[in-house]
């Protein structure tokens, strides 16, 4: 794959919509310890490191694109951390609401569900153990 220096250098890279898109990056770094990339406009766009590999842009209100709606989920966005309840504590502080609090999965992950100020669903996960998937139900279908 060709490099750019334009584009995150990841291979999915989720579009969020924001209402203020300034004020969801500030939030976002804060609150989840992600980093600004490159910033696109006064309050057009966003692209957003998360973690080593991964990447988000926050992306304004414009024509069909809106925020998410009170009540309705139609997307969640999984990261995987290392110390996942200091990143809970860190994210409460910042005032995320803990849909979930952390728990233990039997599939070997230990997780929890935040929603920032748009409404957007964030589940954080921290592997805890290497489960093979038949233990749980799963079926590998691919390596």
């Amino acid at each position: 794959m060709r490099s750019n220096r334009s584009i995150p250098d990841a291979e999915v890279i989720p579009v969020l919509i924001y209402p203020e898109v300034r004020e969801a990056v500030d939030w976002l770094t804060r609150a989840f310890g992600f980093r600004e990339r490159l910033k696109i406009g006064e309050a057009h766009r966003s692209q957003i490191n998360v973690g080593e590999r991964g990447a988000v842009v926050a992306a304004d209100v414009r024509g069909e694109r809106a925020p998410p709606r009170p009540g309705v989920v139609t997307h969640m966005v999984m990261v995987r951390v290392a110390r996942l309840d200091e990143h809970c504590e860190r994210a409460r502080a910042a005032g995320a609401r803990i849909l979930d609090e952390p728990h233990d999965n039997p599939f070997g992950e230990r997780q929890y569900v935040a929603a920032d100020p748009a409404g957007h669903q964030w589940v954080f996960s921290e592997s805890t153990a290497d489960v093979d998937p038949a233990e749980w139900g799963g079926e590998l279908r691919e390596l």
